[in-house]
C-alpha cells in the first residue's frame, strides 16, 4: 500500500509547512502539577510523540487564567510563568515536530470545585449550572487569547489552536441552546459567530502572519438545540475570509445528556461528509479528527481531496510511533482495546492513564482496567484540585 500521500509536507497559509499529514489532536492529559505549570511528565509524553514521527502535536485546553480551567490538571500560561514552559516547547519540538498550544477557556463546563462556571448565559439544569458572563468579560475576551497565543509564540511552541468545539466557551456561544444573550453576541447565528471571528482577528494580530493559527470547530454539537451543521457550514464560509491557517473538524460537546461523536455517526470517520461539504466552502487546510482508526482511512479521506491532515487521539495512545508505523507499512490497523465499565468517563480514564504511562515510560507494562482507571483518574483530580485551590485562594 502506498502511503506517500500521508508523509508529503503541508504548507499552511503562515508560510509554514508540516512535514507530514498526521496530527496529534487535543487531549486534556491532566499530566500539569495542579498548579497550572508543565512537568517533567508531559515533556516525555509529547517528545515520545515527537519521536514517534507525527508532524505536530496539539497540547489540550491551555487557560490564559485561572478562572475557567476544564480539570485542575490544565495548564495556565501567563508571563510569569511563560519561562515555565520553555522546556515543554524544546521536548515536543524535536524530530521535525511541531508542538502547538490549544488555547481553552471551559466557561459553563469550568470545574465546579475550582472554579465559578459562567458561560454566554445562565444554565441551571440537572448536572450543569453557570451564571452568564457580563458584556465587559465578553469583549475582553479576544484579548485574554490573543495574550496567551502570544505567550506561546515567545515561548518557542510552533503554533496555537484557538478551541470553539466540544461545547467549551466558544463552542456555547455558537449554541442556540446555550445562548440566550440579547446583545451583540447572541440571537441571531451571525451574532452568536461574533465573538469566534474576533478571537481569531485578535489572535492574529498579537502573533504577526507567520505564526499557524487553527481553530477546532463542531460539525454538529450532537445536541437537540444545539449548533447545527448549516450553521457549521456558514462558520466555515466565514474562516473561509479570516486569517486562519487549519480548520479541525470534530463534534459532541461534554453537556450532560449529549451523545458521543461515535453515536450515530456510523462506521468510518466521523464527519467526513460534513467535511466534503466544507471543501466545497474553503480552500483553508482541513483537518479531520474522530474515527480515523485504520491507515487505509487516512489514506481515502486524504486523496478524496477533502481534507488536509488528519487528526489522530487514541489511536496515538496505544501506539504512540503510529505514523512511522504507517510509513514503514509495519501496521495498517491498529487494535483498540475493549474496555468494558458502565460507570461514566471511565474508558476516557483508561486513556487517561494510558496517557501517563506513556509519559512515564511504561507502557508496555500498563495493565489497568477501566473502573480501576476511574477510580484512580478521581483520586488524581482531587489531589490536584487541592493543589489548585491552595495556589489560586485568590
Amino acid at each position: 500500500m502506498t502511503v506517500d500521500p500521508l508523509f508529503q509536507p503541508l504548507d499552511l497559509p503562515c508560510g509554514v509547512t508540516l512535514k507530514n499529514r498526521l496530527v496529534k489532536a487535543a487531549m486534556s492529559d491532566a499530566l500539569g502539577n495542579g498548579c497550572g505549570l508543565p512537568t517533567l511528565a508531559q515533556e516525555r509524553l509529547y517528545a515520545t510523540w515527537a519521536r514517534g514521527g507525527i508532524a505536530a502535536s496539539i497540547v489540550g485546553e491551555v487557560q490564559g487564567s485561572a478562572h475557567f480551567p476544564e480539570n485542575p490538571g490544565n495548564l495556565i500560561l501567563q508571563p510569569k510563568t511563560a519561562p515555565r514552559f520553555k522546556a515543554l516547547a524544546s521536548a515536543g519540538g524535536t524530530n521535525g515536530s511541531a508542538l502547538w498550544l490549544q488555547l481553552g477557556h471551559a466557561g459553563a463546563l469550568a470545574h465546579l470545585d475550582i472554579s465559578h462556571p459562567a458561560g454566554p448565559s445562565a444554565i441551571d439544569v440537572p448536572g450543569l449550572r453557570c451564571a452568564a458572563l457580563s458584556l465587559q468579560e465578553v469583549r475582553r475576551l479576544p484579548d485574554q487569547f490573543a495574550r496567551t497565543a502570544a505567550l506561546a509564540r515567545d515561548s518557542g511552541f510552533g503554533g496555537v489552536e484557538i478551541h470553539a468545539a466540544h461545547g467549551f466557551l466558544l463552542s456555547q456561544f455558537l449554541s442556540p441552546l446555550f445562548n440566550r444573550r440579547h446583545d451583540a453576541y447572541g440571537g441571531s447565528a451571525a451574532a452568536r459567530r461574533r465573538i469566534v471571528l474576533e478571537v481569531v482577528d485578535a489572535v492574529r494580530d498579537a502573533v504577526g502572519p507567520k505564526f499557524p493559527v487553527a481553530i477546532k470547530i463542531n460539525a454538529s454539537d450532537l445536541l437537540d438545540g444545539g449548533l447545527t451543521e448549516p450553521e457549521a457550514l456558514a462558520l466555515v464560509d466565514e474562516l473561509e475570509a479570516s486569517p486562519i491557517d487549519m480548520i479541525e473538524i470534530s463534534g459532541g460537546t461534554y453537556f450532560p445528556g449529549a451523545a458521543s461523536s461515535s453515536d450515530g455517526s456510523g462506521s468510518g470517520p466521523y464527519f467526513a461528509a460534513f467535511a466534503k461539504e466544507a471543501r466545497r466552502r474553503t480552500q483553508r487546510p482541513l483537518m479531520l479528527t474522530g474515527g480515523v482508526k485504520t491507515l487505509g482511512q487516512a489514506l481515502d479521506l486524504l486523496t478524496s481531496g477533502d481534507v488536509d491532515a488528519i487528526g489522530l487521539a487514541r489511536a496515538l495512545v496505544l501506539y504512540p510511533d503510529l505514523p512511522r508505523l504507517w510509513q514503514t507499512n509495519e501496521m495498517t490497523a491498529p487494535t483498540f482495546p475493549r474496555l468494558t465499565s458502565n460507570a461514566a468517563g471511565a474508558v476516557t480514564a483508561w486513556y487517561t492513564m494510558r496517557i501517563a504511562a506513556i509519559a512515564a515510560g511504561a507502557q508496555a507494562t500498563f495493565d489497568m482496567d477501566a473502573s480501576d482507571a476511574l477510580a484512580t483518574v478521581k483520586a488524581r483530580e482531587v489531589e490536584n484540585a487541592m493543589r489548585w485551590t491552595q495556589q489560586f485562594s485568590d
